[in-house]
């Protein structure tokens, strides 16, 4: 079960701090407020109970149940078939198959059909089950199977595999399941996972070749200054030649060398600044401007705010949808964000509304926010916030396509500057003595003319 580390003040404005052990974050929530506990904090600390675990939250674990299968088998006469090794580690590879997104839209999309065609909820999961190829959602999908047969909700074992399922994911099936319109919500999270995976298909486009390129031109460069450099020097040693490689080559070739020769030294070096690096980024001031500096960046910072400012808008209206109040909605909602900057901007929302201010004034004051953002939550809070929010994620959702936009167009020129100066610096370091040999004038030299 989760432990949580919570700070929360009491109705004589006491701030108290404290570490329990609950199912999830919004039973602590619940609990704390029948308590006269209005939560400012609630961290996570520790998860008992992730896909690695031992044992599942509804099901045996997998290995009790081969242990049970194999007594009784010695048992119905001993004909046990012995297993290969190709089994085993067909077997092996198999359960640590890892669940991507596209197998949780395939689920989801499944489900939805089969809710459509009227199918209970145990009807569903048990029909969807039979047809998953992948080992580690089945298990999962037997889970909450057996947390459905039990009485539970669906979302309620989705928390106990928070790493697997998005939690603005889970958050839709709740909504869905306790409003008793889970079709709907089926829906939502379909086109919610779609624009994720779309998104995350459209970066990956952009980064990978591009990082390809300047990869392969510097391998290029250092495997043509270790050995063609030294062969073209060989052949001029070997017919007596008094001509000279460039001098930048010269010195090239000498750097390399160096480097070869001592390269302990700046592999501890290199070492030595990533420890320094992580050792303060996981420090909470460290963590902080780090995550600041993610959306102050060049080139994609705005990209990465618009994301997470998009993510909590969608919870929010999630939320609020669902008839929280404004306070409860940023309290849940920040659970979707995992950078310090934006959770530190929602912690003062929620302390704004603790002591009466606008809670839009956070996000005015940080200057990550668009002016428009928070003219648009302003006026969303003197007519219907719901519907302006609903106004507001189209406009994110613009601004996000915006965002890849200019960098489709800026990151290639900026790569292709980058790829421009190494190719120079290739062709002078190594094409150059190339073509010297290919030319033959050192032959001259070596003639004694």
């Amino acid at each position: 079960m989760p432990i949580y580390v919570y700070r929360a003040i009491t109705d004589k404005g006491v701030i108290v701090r404290n570490r329990v052990e609950e199912l999830n974050r919004n039973n602590l929530i619940k609990k704390l407020k029948r308590n006269n506990l209005t939560p400012i904090k609630i961290v996570q600390v520790k998860t008992v109970g992730k896909v690695k675990k031992t044992t599942k939250k509804n099901v045996k674990d997998i290995k009790d149940i081969m242990k049970n299968a194999k007594a009784t088998t010695q048992i119905q006469g001993g004909n046990e078939k012995k297993v290969s090794t190709w089994n085993k580690l067909n077997n092996a590879l198999v359960k640590t198959q890892k669940v991507k997104i596209q197998d949780i839209i395939i689920f989801t999309e499944d489900f939805y059909q089969l809710k459509r065609a009227n199918f209970n909820n145990i009807h569903a999961l048990s029909t969807i089950i039979q047809n998953t190829e992948n080992y580690t959602l089945k298990s999962i999908l037997e889970d909450i199977l057996a947390g459905v047969e039990s009485g539970e909700n669906m979302y309620s074992t989705m928390e106990y595999y928070s790493d697997i399922f998005p939690y603005i994911y889970i958050n839709m099936i709740k909504v869905g399941e306790l409003s008793g319109n889970l079709d709907k919500s089926l829906k939502d999270a379909i086109d919610y996972l779609e624009e994720t995976n779309k998104l995350n298909k459209q970066l990956k486009s952009i980064l990978i070749p591009n990082l390809v390129q300047i990869i392969a031109i510097l391998v290029l460069l250092f495997l043509g200054t270790i050995i063609a450099i030294p062969a073209i020097q060989k052949v001029f040693d070997a017919f007596g030649s008094t001509e000279q490689l460039p001098a930048i080559t010269i010195w090239f070739s000498h750097v390399v060398n160096v480097l070869i020769k001592f390269w302990y030294i700046p592999v501890v070096i290199l070492v030595a600044i990533f420890t320094v690096i992580y050792t303060y980024i996981h420090t909470s001031k460290g963590r902080y401007y780090f995550d600041y500096f993610k959306y102050r960046m060049p080139i994609f910072g705005r990209l990465i705010f618009s994301l997470d400012f998009l993510r909590f808008a969608r919870a929010m209206l999630l939320n609020l949808n669902s008839g929280m109040r404004i306070q409860e909605s940023l309290e849940v909602s920040k659970n979707v964000i995992k950078n310090s900057v934006m959770l530190s901007i929602i912690e003062a929302s929620i302390n704004n509304i603790l002591i009466g201010q606008s809670w839009i004034e956070p996000f005015e004051k940080s200057y990550l926010a668009s002016p428009m953002t928070t003219e648009m939550l302003k006026i969303g809070m003197q007519t219907d916030l719901r519907a302006m929010m609903e106004k507001l994620i189209n406009t994110l959702d613009n601004d996000v396509k915006n965002a890849i936009r200019r960098i489709m167009v800026v990151l290639p020129e900026v790569v292709y500057s980058i790829v421009g100066v190494v190719l120079i610096f290739f062709v002078i370091v190594v094409l150059v003595p190339c073509i010297q040999v290919y030319m033959g004038g050192w032959l001259f030299s070596a003639a004694g003319f």
